[in-house]
């Protein structure tokens, strides 16, 4: 399995060669601040989780008071129904005035964005507080589904597959695969995921298939010849669950906060999340019980890096590129670190911030159930997007649970 400390070199090439545009411009950034000031940015980005929206709102208190920046958040159930809103601006040749000035992305969005034409940079190595960034030890920050990001988008949170629990009904959990094949078969009706192309399923699907493919190592290049061979593992190991799941499979989840209600209301044991401060946060809130708490599998999970990239023909790029920077102010990133707001995990090199900054980091009470760096073990890296997007067809074609 490959984890993102074997790309550790390659991102600290990427870092060092990052900063040089920045010492080149950063004499512009005053000019794009005075350009920014009055902007309006239209941030389109996933409006399915409370704690999110009013982190973003939040957010905007803040760019309007730094800056003179107010967000607009453009509340989105499927970030590529803001990539198709540009690509349909540029098929129509609006080279200008496009309506989505700031996208939250990663992963098959990235790609195909970057693919047509469709991005505004490179902007992230140009930022003031790039510098901050840790690029050396989480490599998956200039790294997005294999692709290299080459500034065309500005990391703002790391994410990682962890699993919950409720240690009042489950007092052991499955710690591989395997195990939790045995135990779904076991406790018949208790276990679920959310139905493919969310996230969160597809990223389920993709961490069975680390798990049972004979040569994982592939999942870093396109799909390939193989991939009938590859991909007949997961189908069986789904095949052989699916009767035993929640609602023997006749329905799915739709999202991760679907799932993990239906941890809190008791009809499931286990559930998941790619945000590894989620329980902590849910239970701080009063939605999880105070027993929930987290797990991963032996060998580790997969993990990636959330983004903000800007269109080509955005309105306010100006003022999308202000954002982006605050995005990455220690002391934004430190409130969205901290469980009572969100939970998610920092894209900064703590040990390089100055004293105040890591004690703010240091001071975070991070729950009762988020687990040690040390615990969540090994991050593995996303396979390239070609995989997500051909094993959810497929998933749709064998299942077809309609939504």
């Amino acid at each position: 399995m490959i984890t993102r400390r074997q790309f550790g070199q390659m991102g600290l090439a990427a870092s060092t060669l990052g900063l040089l545009p920045l010492r080149a411009q950063a004499a512009d950034w005053q000019a794009v601040l005075d350009e920014a000031n009055g902007q309006t940015v239209w941030w389109h980005a996933w409006g399915g989780d409370p704690k999110i929206n009013d982190f973003i709102q939040w957010l905007g208190a803040e760019a309007e008071v730094r800056h003179g920046v107010s967000i607009t958040h453009v509340k989105l159930a499927s970030t590529a129904d803001a990539v198709a809103r540009v690509l349909a601006e540029q098929q129509a040749g609006q080279t200008e005035d496009g309506a989505v000035d700031l996208i939250w992305i990663n992963g098959e969005n990235f790609a195909a964005m970057k693919a047509k034409g469709l991005l505004y940079g490179p902007f992230a190595t140009d930022l003031p507080n790039w510098p901050l960034v840790d690029v050396a030890d989480k490599p998956a920050v200039v790294t997005d589904f294999t692709l290299p990001t080459e500034g065309y988008e500005s990391p703002w949170a790391m994410a990682q597959l962890v699993f919950e629990y409720d240690t009042a009904r489950l007092a052991t959990p499955p710690a591989t695969l395997t195990a939790l094949k045995d135990w779904i078969k076991t406790n018949p009706g208790r276990f679920t995921y959310p139905q493919p192309p969310d996230y969160l399923g597809l990223t389920f699907l993709k961490q069975v298939l680390y798990g049972v493919m004979s040569d994982p190592a592939r999942l870093q290049q396109p799909v390939g010849d193989s991939y009938g061979a590859d991909t007949a593992p997961l189908w069986a190991y789904l095949d052989d669950i699916h009767p035993a799941l929640w609602r023997q499979a006749r329905a799915f989840p739709e999202s991760e906060p679907a799932m993990g209600q239906l941890l809190a209301d008791a009809e499931t044991d286990i559930s998941m999340s790619f945000n590894p401060g989620r329980a902590s946060a849910e239970i701080a809130a009063g939605n999880l019980a105070s027993t929930v708490r987290t797990f991963v599998l032996q060998g580790g999970t997969i993990g990636n890096a959330s983004f903000v990239a800007i269109p080509f023909n955005a309105s306010h790029r100006a003022g999308a590129q202000v954002v982006a920077n605050l995005l990455l102010e220690p002391e934004v990133q430190a409130r969205a670190q901290d469980p009572n707001i969100l939970g998610f995990q920092t894209v900064l090199n703590l040990a390089a911030l100055p004293e105040d900054d890591k004690n703010a980091f240091a001071g975070l009470e991070m729950g009762v159930a988020t687990l040690s760096p040390q615990e969540l073990g090994p991050s593995l890296l996303e396979p390239h997007a070609s995989w997500m997007v051909k094993i959810g067809e497929d998933w749709l074609a064998r299942y077809g649970v309609a939504k």
